[in-house]
Formats: structure tokens, sequence, C-alpha cells
């Protein structure tokens, strides 16, 4: 394929492109392919070993009688078999038939078959022939969590179910309200572009990357980098498809409207009456989300900076500076605090640009090229936006000023102060909530370029700050890794994100990335640090550090699995939450599972 002259499809030709309005997102878009596609090594595909990976206890003849049935119910063209070769694409023209980003390999974690819904009630009819005969459903929004496992289901030969194809509507955006309804496959381009086209004065908040869904990232607790970061915390309803088929909605949509429409208050407030039961159906496999509601951001005065500090050792104090700042709310948004070998690799270009030995990029080369880009040399980077009108916005950057003056050495960028090719410009488009694609530029770092999340939380604390930190860089260097942390400060806690960059053509890669992994969790869950969300492979693993009093999480949540979903059928494994039916069968993954299936192993049950 060459890239030059196949350009990235539009939401007009494939549901998984860009709004064909936004014009510089489509340069945008051929510019990031085209420099990804020049460093691939990896042909489009490779000859599978096998044509069709079959649900667990299936024969052919049982699974073709089922697909047939359920292409009767929701048309043939709409359940597609997964026996064609498994190409990984990219960002935009991803799989929904397995990871993209794959550590262990192409074919180890495969959908049998894509179904493709186009309404709440087609979602309600696949759920229900899942139970009718026992097949696993995967259900996606867009599968665009690369990093997390992309569409690919934990138990192999399930059934995807893509809700962003057909189910992409924007169902409700009211002005007067700063709220929104939509449907999984709305992303982050699409309610960006719509609020543009009506002129309204509204925000979105997007993570660095636009071409996700916003219901799917929130359902996932993603974050981006207003003041209204937190995505799930600012949902506000939900409609849901229970593993039985029953319909569920919660908040105050479980009050009907007048002549049965929505009430006015669902997009309002969203605990209603009784026990506040959304939080169980984020980050779990209790059901399908197939609408969410989402409050809006009013239109507002921003402005958007970068500080940067001289040495690696004022990591701590940076931190120390950070605290009452963030915990005040001085801090407009959620502010990112990186390291400077970031710079270089959101240039997008090769990692062999700047050093060509083995083994990590040293220490001395990093503060070598920094030197030469425009915020000089430096060890960390800190980005942040204020807002408001002129006056509160300079009183507020006053105050982080003079915080920040403390730590010898800082300096202090506008967007002014840089070039308009800088990575400042990038960030304060995010946090004026306008979606983009830079951040895919440093996919770049190496050939066949994919990345693993490490990303656990620490309290905003010099000491806790320090600790992780010491792990991250410790077991880096043990399996030669570049370290890339991103710290997203959101008051009393940091998400510390770990950005774990492999060759996806290299068997050794992977099997080290693997083993990185496995020893990130271990040893941050032994100093009492957990995960906020990672990657499928990881579920289990993750999953189990959470074992205060003897395991009581995991067992409140497999009694609330086995009742909602007696069959167990929908996302087994999701979140290292595992049926009945799967329980104690080898399927969970807690060892070295993922370093032996690489190169010909299996992700398969320990019968």
């Amino acid at each position: 394929m060459s890239p030059a002259t196949n350009r990235p499809s539009t939401v007009d030709e494939r549901y998984r492109g860009y709004p064909t309005r936004l014009a510089q997102q489509s340069a945008d878009a051929q510019k990031s392919r085209d420099s990804l596609y020049s460093h691939r090594t990896l042909p489009d595909s490779v000859p599978r070993k096998q044509s069709l990976r079959l649900p667990p206890d299936s024969t052919l003849e049982t699974f073709d009688a089922a697909i047939t049935a359920l292409q009767h119910q929701i048309g043939r063209s709409n359940v597609v078999l997964n026996d064609k070769p498994l190409v990984d694409g990219w960002y935009l023209e991803h799989p929904n038939t397995h990871d993209a980003f794959h550590i262990v390999d192409q074919e180890d974690l495969v959908a049998s078959a894509v179904a493709y819904p186009g309404s709440t009630e087609e979602v309600q009819k696949i759920v229900r022939w899942a139970n009718e005969y026992l097949i696993p459903l995967w259900p996606i929004s867009m599968g665009r969590n690369l990093g997390y496992g992309g569409a690919a289901p934990r138990v192999p030969g399930s059934v995807v179910v893509d809700l962003g194809k057909r189910m992409n509507r924007i169902l409700d955006l009211d002005e007067g309200n700063a709220s929104c309804v939509v449907e999984p496959g709305v992303s982050y381009f699409d309610l960006y572009d719509e609020i543009q086209k009506r002129k309204l004065p509204l925000w979105i908040d997007c993570p660095d990357l636009g071409g996700g869904s916003v219901l799917g990232n929130a359902v996932d607790r993603g974050v981006g980098y207003t003041p209204m970061g937190d995505h799930f915390a600012n949902h506000c309803g939900m409609e849901i498809v229970l593993p039985t088929g029953e319909l569920l909605r919660t908040g105050m949509g479980a009050l009907p409207g007048r002549n049965e429409t929505n009430n006015p208050t669902w997009q309002s407030f969203q605990a209603a009456y009784g026990p506040y039961t959304d939080g169980i159906f984020s980050q779990s496999n209790f059901g399908i989300v197939v609408q969410m509601g989402f409050w809006l951001m009013r239109e507002t005065g921003h402005q958007s900076y970068m500080f940067t500090f001289p040495r690696e050792e004022d990591f701590p104090n940076i931190v120390e500076a950070i605290r009452p700042l963030a915990q005040s709310r001085v801090l407009g948004n959620i502010p990112q605090l990186r390291h400077v070998v970031q710079e270089l690799n959101v240039t997008g270009l090769p990692k062999t640009h700047w050093y060509s030995g083995n083994g990590p990029i040293p220490r001395d080369i990093i503060r070598e090229h920094a030197a030469r880009l425009p915020m000089g040399e430096c060890s960390w980077v800190f980005y942040g936006t204020q807002y408001g009108d002129p006056a509160s916005i300079d009183s507020q950057l006053n105050i982080i000023k003079s915080t920040f003056s403390r730590i010898p050495g800082m300096k202090f960028f506008l967007p002014k102060d840089v070039p308009e090719t800088h990575y400042l410009h990038s960030r304060a488009k995010v946090c004026a909530g306008i979606p983009v694609l830079r951040e895919l530029d440093w996919l770049n770092w190496k050939p066949n370029a994919a990345h693993l999340f490490f990303s656990p939380i620490t309290p905003t604390r010099a000491a806790d700050a320090q600790t992780i930190h010491a792990i991250n860089t410790r077991l880096h260097a043990k399996h030669a890794f570049d370290l890339f942390p991103t710290l997203c400060i959101a008051g009393r806690e940091m998400h510390y994100i770990t950005n774990i960059i492999f060759d996806r053509a290299s068997a050794d890669e992977k099997r080290r990335a693997n083993a990185l992994m496995r020893d990130l969790i271990a040893e941050a869950a032994k100093e009492g640090y957990g995960e906020y969300r990672t990657h499928v492979l990881y579920a289990d693993q993750v999953a189990a550090t959470y074992c205060w009093g003897g395991n009581a999480l995991m067992r409140f949540n497999e009694t609330i699995k086995d009742a909602l979903d007696p069959r167990g059928v929908l996302a087994p494994g999701r979140n290292g939450i595992w049926p009945q039916r799967y329980r104690g069968k080898g399927w969970e993954i807690l060892g070295r599972e993922n370093e032996r299936a690489v190169g010909g192993g299996t992700i398969a049950p320990k019968l």
C-alpha cells in the first residue's frame, strides 16, 4: 500500500475517518499516516494459521447455524465472519477484529465475527441471541483505545459487537443546558464538528487524540484536559442493554416524561433517587451502554503556556509546587508534567535521528538535543491552561509563576514564544476543546511502532511520585526501554502514565515489553500503588492487586456479574471480571503467559 496515493478515509466514506469539514485535520491525518507508513517494515497482512477462530466450546456446524440465525435477525450484511487476512492499519483505519498494537501474536486475540447493530433494539437482539447460543460477546464503541487492547476480545473467538459503525448519532445537543446525548459511534471530531456547524458557544473536552468515541472513553474513565477533564464525572444519564437483553436507564432517565418522551431533567442531575448505579457500568462487563449524556463547557477565554525546569532532581520540588496550586484549583485545567525526552519523540522524528546506539537513549544525549529545541536545555516540561477573562487569567498566571519561580532556572513560555510547529500549539488546541491528531507523531520513534500504557495513580505528593518514578526508571533500564512519563494532575492525585513503545515486528521487544509491564504492576502494587486502567492482557494481574479484605472487591464484582449475566456471555474477562462459566478454568493471566505466547504460543485456558 502506498501512503502517498491512499489518503485516510473520511466519515463520509468509512465510519472510522475524520469529518470532511475539518480540512486541516485531513492534512494532519495524511501527514501522520504517511509518516507512520514510511517506518513500517511489516506487510499489510501475513497468512493466518487458521482462517476462523471459533468461540469456546463451539463446533463449526453449530457456529454456522448461530451466525445464520443472527444474520436473519439484524441483516446479512451486518454480521461478518472474521475469516479474512488480519490488517493492523493505523489509528483512523484500525481493525475491529484484533488489536492493532498486538503485544502477543497478531492472531492470538481475534474475533470470530463482527456484528454491527443499528439500534438499541438490535443490540438487544444480539444479546438474546448470545444467551441462546452461549457465544461470548465483546462490545466496542469504536475500538480506538489503542495501548489498552484496542478492539481485541479477551476471549478469542468472541463476537465483537461494533456499536460505532451504525449507532453514531448525536441524539440531543442542548445549548441552554450545555449538554448532549450521544450514541457509541460519535467521536470527538464528530461532536466538535456538529457544535461548530451550529455555531454554538460550547466546548467539548477531548483526550490527546480526537478520533475515539466520546461515550467509550468516558465508560473506560478516560481523561481530557479542560476543567471538565474527568469524562465520567461529567456524564449525566445512561441507557444500557443488560446481559439478558433487558433495557435500563440510570439517573433521572428512570423517570418517564410526559407522553412517553424523555423527561426534562435527565441531563441535568446525575444521581436521581436511590442507589447511584452508574458507576458499576464503567470499566465493567455488566451491560452495554447504548446512549450517554454529557455536560459541555461554556465557551470562555483561555491561555495555554509552558514552564521548563532544568534538572532531573527538580522532579520532587516541581510536584510539591504543583500540589497547593492543584488543591486550591488555581490550575485551570488538568495540566501535564512531562519529561523532556517526550519533546524529542513528539517531533515525529525516529529515535535513530537522535541516537544510533543500542538500548535506551542516554540522558546526556537527551540534554544535548533538547538544548537545540525552542525551549532549550531542560529536564521537565509543564503544560497548563488558564480560563476566564484576561484579568483573571493574568492573576492566576502570576500566582503560578511566583510558585514555580522557587525552582532555580525555571522558564516560562507562551505559544507566541515558540514556532507554530512546537507541541505547545497542539496542547493549546486540546485544552480549548479542539480535537487533534498530533499525539500520533511519537509512534515514529520505532519502526512498526505500537505501545502499551502503564497507568498507576499517585497522590500529588513528592515522596509518592518519586517512588513510582524510581520504579519506572529502574525497570525500564532493566528491560532496555526508553522511559516516556507523563503526569496528568487532577487535584489530589496524578495519573502517572508511562508509554512503552515497542516494535510489533520484534518478538524480542514484545517479550521484554510484556515482562516490563508485569514487573511494573507487581512492584508498584507492592508499594501500595495501583493502575486506574490497563491493557486487556493485564486485567487479571491488576484486578488481583486490589485484594484488600480477602479479595472483597472482586467477590462483590463477581456477585453482580453472576446476577446480571447468569449465562456469562457479555465480555468475559473484561477488567478481570470473569463469569461463573469461565471462572477458575485457566483463563486468568497471572504469570508469564503473555511472554510465552509470543512467537507461536497461544493465550488459551490452561486445561
